[in-house]
C-alpha cells in the first residue's frame, strides 16, 4: 500500500523516490522533494510521539499525501492523511468513529477535497479488545473512549498541521455519525474550543440508555422460544428464514401513512403525523385462532410491535426512552428480529451484546457467554471471572441508577452549549434519519429541543442561527435505506462557519444502481419539504427533483 517509507535516516532516499514517480492522470500536483522532506521530518517532532511518516502514492481519485501515525498517552493511536503542501485547503478535519471503535478510519474523499484528516482508535485496539471488552478492569481506556481520546487527537492533529504546513489550520471541523455523533456532541459540551464546526449525525448521546434498550429489545424477541419474533420457520429446521411478517408490517405502515406528506414515494416525511394503530391497522393480518403461520401475526408478535414503537419500559412501566419511528420498519429485519439472514443475532443486539458486561456497571458483573445467541446456556457464577449473560440483564438497573457512574463518562446529554455556540461562535449541524432502526430519532429531536430551551431560552429562531437539526426521510443509520441518504454533510457546515450562510436546506438523493431516482430538499426543523412543482404531478417520479420542493 505504501510506496515511500521515510525514516530519520532516509530523507534523501525518499526524495529520490518521489522524483522518480510518474504523473498520475487527474491529479494536479505531484509530490516534490520538499514534500518528501517535510513528510519525513515529521518523525523528528519533539512535541508529538510519531511512529510513521511516509508518502502514499495517488490511487484512483485519492491524491498523493503524507501519512503519519502516532501514539498519545501510551494507549491512543491516531493517524493523519495530510495533503501535499499545494493541495491543502487550509482546513483540519477530525472524523468520528462507529460502534465501540478500536481501529483507525480513513476519509479519502475528504483528503481529495483538500482537508488534513485525523482519526484515532479512541484508546484501544479492537483486535486485542473486541467489542466492549476494553472496559474490563481498565477505567482509563473507558475514559479515553468516553471523551478524552477525541480531545487529545484534536490537539495532536492541530500540532501536526502546524508542523507540516508551518501554519495553523484556518478552520477546524469535526464530522461523525453514531458513536462519532456522540463524540461530536461531547466535544461541543466538554471541549468547546476544539472545533469551529461540528457535524453530529445519528448521535448515540444517551449512550447507556440506548445500549440498555438494545438488550431489552433483544430480550423481547428471544423470550418464550421466540414467540414474539417477526420471522417464521417455513422448513421446520428450527431456524426462521421467512420475513413475510416483517414485510406485512412495513407495507401496512406505508399504505397507511405514505401519502400524508402529499407525495407517494414510499417515504414518511413526518412520521409524527401518521395515526398508525397496530391493533386497528393490522387486524386483518392476525393469525386465525392464534395459530402462528408465515403470512399472519400472532398476539405476542403484535404486542412486541407495539412495544417497539413505544420504547423500552422498566418493570414499573417507566419509559426508558422513546421507541422506533414509523417508517423505520425497512431495517427491522436486520436490526430487531432474529432469523437466518442475520445469523439469529439482530444488529442491535451486537451493539449491546457485551455492553452490560463491561460498560454499563461501574464493576463488571462477569464475562459474556461463549455462544451469544443461545439463551439456554447457564452462566457459571463460580468461575473466575464469573459469567454474565445479556438475557440476565434487568432494565430496572437503569432506572435504579446503576449506570450513573458510566453515564458520567460516556453520555453526551448536556443541553447547555453556550460555550461552544455562543462564546466560541461554533456551529452545530445535527442530523438523523427517520428510517434509522439502530438508533431512534425521537430522542435526538428531544435533545435538540432541550438545547433550544437551555442554551437559547426557548428561542428557536436564535437557536437556528447556531444549531440546526435535519431529519432525513427514509434514511437508515448513517446512510442507506430507501430514503434520501446521499448528500454532503460537511460543505454546508463549512459555508455556515466561514461565510455565515446557515443552510436553509440540504439536497438529498436516493440512488438505485448509481442512478438518482429521488431527490428533494431536506429542511431544518421544524420545516418540512413540501411539493411545489407542476400541479398534479407530485406522484410522477420525473418531478422528484429538489427545485420542485419548498421548505415550509
Amino acid at each position: 500500500m505504501f510506496k515511500y517509507l521515510a525514516t530519520l535516516g532516509a530523507i534523501a532516499v525518499a526524495s529520490i523516490l518521489v522524483l522518480a514517480t510518474p504523473a498520475v492522470a487527474g491529479q494536479s500536483v505531484q509530490a516534490s522533494p520538499q514534500d518528501a522532506a517535510m513528510c519525513a521530518s515529521m518523525l523528528r517532532a519533539l512535541d508529538l510521539t510519531l511512529t510513521q511518516a511516509m508518502l502514499v502514492p495517488a490511487s484512483g481519485e485519492t491524491p498523493e499525501y503524507c501519512y503519519i501515525q502516532g501514539i498519545i498517552s501510551g494507549r491512543i493511536r491516531f493517524h493523519m492523511q495530510l495533503p501535499l503542501q499545494a493541495n491543502w485547503n487550509g482546513r483540519l478535519l477530525n472524523i468520528g468513529d462507529g460502534g465501540k471503535d478500536g481501529d483507525l478510519d480513513w476519509a479519502d474523499h475528504r483528503l481529495a477535497e483538500g482537508y488534513a484528516v485525523a482519526n484515532s482508535n479512541t484508546g484501544h485496539d479492537a483486535g486485542t479488545h473486541p467489542g466492549a471488552s476494553f472496559g474490563s478492569e481498565d477505567m482509563p481506556s473507558v475514559i479515553d473512549f468516553g471523551y478524552r481520546a477525541i480531545h487529545l487527537t484534536a490537539s495532536a492533529s492541530k500540532t501536526a498541521v502546524r508542523r507540516y504546513y508551518n501554519r495553523a489550520p484556518e478552520y477546524s471541523y469535526f464530522e461523525g455519525c453514531s458513536t462519532g455523533g456522540r463524540q461530536g456532541l461531547m466535544e461541543a459540551q466538554r471541549y468547546p474550543a476544539d472545533f469551529d464546526g461540528i457535524v453530529a449525525e445519528a448521535p448515540v448521546y444517551d449512550y447507556q440508555t440506548l445500549n440498555a434498550g438494545h438488550v431489552w429489545m433483544a430480550q423481547q424477541v428471544f423470550k418464550d422460544n421466540f414467540a414474539a419474533n417477526l420471522a417464521f420457520d417455513t422448513d421446520g429446521d428450527g431456524i426462521p428464514e421467512s420475513l413475510t411478517k416483517s414485510e406485512i408490517l412495513r407495507d401496512t405502515v406505508i399504505d397507511q401513512c405514505d401519502a400524508l406528506d402529499g407525495i407517494s414515494d414510499g417515504l414518511l416525511a413526518d412520521p409524527s403525523s401518521c395515526n398508525f394503530d397496530p391493533d386497528r391497522d393490522l387486524a386483518e393480518w392476525m393469525c386465525p385462532a392464534g395459530v402462528d403461520a408465515d403470512d399472519c401475526i400472532t398476539r405476542p408478535q403484535l404486542q412486541t410491535i407495539k412495544d417497539f414503537y413505544r420504547g423500552p419500559v422498566d418493570s414499573s412501566g417507566v419509559q426508558i426512552t422513546k421507541g422506533l419511528a414509523l417508517g423505520s420498519e425497512y431495517g427491522w429485519s436486520r436490526n430487531v428480529y432474529a432469523h437466518e439472514g442475520n445469523n439469529m443475532t439482530p444488529f442491535r443486539l451486537i451493539y449491546g451484546l457485551d455492553h452490560v458486561n463491561y460498560l454499563f456497571y461501574e464493576e463488571s458483573p462477569g464475562v459474556p457467554m461463549p455462544i451469544r445467541n443461545d439463551i439456554t446456556q447457564v452462566p457459571d457464577k463460580t468461575a473466575t471471572p464469573p459469567e454474565f449473560a445479556w438475557w440476565e440483564f434487568d432494565i430496572d438497573d437503569l432506572t435504579a441508577g446503576k449506570a450513573d457512574f458510566m453515564m458520567s463518562i460516556t453520555d453526551a446529554k448536556d443541553p447547555d452549549l453556550n460555550r461552544f455556540l455562543n462564546r466560541e461562535n461554533g456551529k452545530l449541524l445535527l442530523l438523523h434519519g427517520w428510517g434509522d432502526s439502530e438508533v431512534q430519532l425521537q430522542p435526538t429531536l428531544d435533545y435538540y429541543r432541550s438545547v433550544v430551551s437551555e442554551t437559547f431560552g426557548g428561542n428557536l429562531d436564535a437557536a437556528r442561527e447556531k444549531a440546526r437539526f435535519f431529519m432525513v426521510p427514509g434514511m437508515s443509520h448513517c446512510g442507506g435505506g430507501p430514503g434520501l441518504e446521499s448528500f454532503d454533510r460537511l460543505a454546508p457546515l463549512r459555508d455556515w462557519v466561514e461565510n455565515g450562510n446557515a443552510p436553509d436546506y440540504l439536497v438529498g438523493e436516493h440512488l438505485t444502481d448509481g442512478v438518482v431516482d429521488n431527490q428533494r430538499k431536506i429542511c431544518p426543523y421544524p420545516e418540512l419539504a413540501t411539493y411545489a412543482g407542476p400541479a398534479g404531478g407530485q406522484n410522477d417520479r420525473a418531478n422528484w427533483v429538489a427545485s420542485n420542493f419548498e421548505c415550509r
